[in-house]
């Protein structure tokens, strides 16, 4: 596995490995970070060893998604390279064979909301806040994404976080399933790395068919989605809305 100052790892017993993911400040996404993601996810896969994974971060946001300062300026590159991260990144995530707890300690937004909906236990504190708010920034789904959301969302939270792009609450993502367990802040980690010791139990074999059954027409379509090009759409990932829409997020 790749180590890199923005994603740490640590072992811990039972063969439960927590990946810590440590951009500072708020874990924006970037090109680069999330297919050292990828990888890492793939080398952990990989590792007999590793019998699950944690994933968790140490700042007050989770993750607040792209850095819409820097994303005004992508160019068509940027762009196309954006969009195969977050497609190959989250596709690594949820086609993982080992089980991944998600222990989210604050607010999980945008692309950054994908760590947990391709997560298989999600675990949030009572500050956690989830959200999807690409339509306020003038942008649309990427293929890897948009298939997670369908595959891990109701009907009725696809309209409601996809279409206002406003966030729920830990309590109100509770109750609609986003997340399985609302703990005390102070206990979440020690409650994910548990969790993870107890899926690390699982005859692995059978967890990885299991998954398989569960999510494979939807890997399936993401794959033959990036084959067909997907990671490169043409014109880019961006319209004519998306930077002024960024722009006024930013209260610019």
């Amino acid at each position: 596995m790749i180590d890199t100052p923005d994603l740490l790892r640590s072992e811990h017993p039972g063969g439960v490995v927590c990946l810590t993911l440590n951009h500072a400040p708020v874990n924006a996404l970037s090109a680069t970070g999330l297919m050292q993601f990828a990888q890492a996810i793939k080398a952990l896969e990989a590792d007999p060893s590793v019998r699950a994974i944690v994933i968790a971060s140490p700042f007050k946001v989770f993750s607040a998604g792209l850095n819409l300062k820097e994303a005004q300026g992508f160019d068509l590159s940027d762009q196309h390279a954006i969009v195969t991260g977050l497609n190959e990144g989250f596709l690594a995530l949820f086609a993982c064979k080992k089980p991944v707890v998600v222990a989210v300690n604050g607010a999980a937004i945008a692309g950054g909301l994908f760590y947990v909906l391709a997560s298989d236990v999600r675990l949030a504190a009572p500050k956690a806040a989830f959200g999807l708010a690409e339509v306020r920034v003038g942008a649309d789904f990427p293929i890897g994404p948009l298939e997670i959301a369908r595959a891990t969302l109701s009907p009725n939270d696809l309209r409601r976080l996809m279409l206002t792009g406003q966030p729920m609450s830990a309590e109100d993502a509770k109750i609609s399933g986003i997340v399985d367990r609302i703990v005390p802040a102070e206990d979440l980690m020690q409650a994910a790395l548990d969790e993870a010791a107890k899926l690390a139990q699982i005859p692995p074999a059978t967890f990885a068919s299991v998954k398989a059954q569960i999510r494979g027409e939807v890997i399936a379509k993401i794959k033959a989605g990036i084959a067909a090009g997907a990671n490169t759409p043409e014109g880019g990932w961006f319209n004519d809305e998306t930077v002024p829409a960024m722009r006024a997020m930013l209260g610019g």
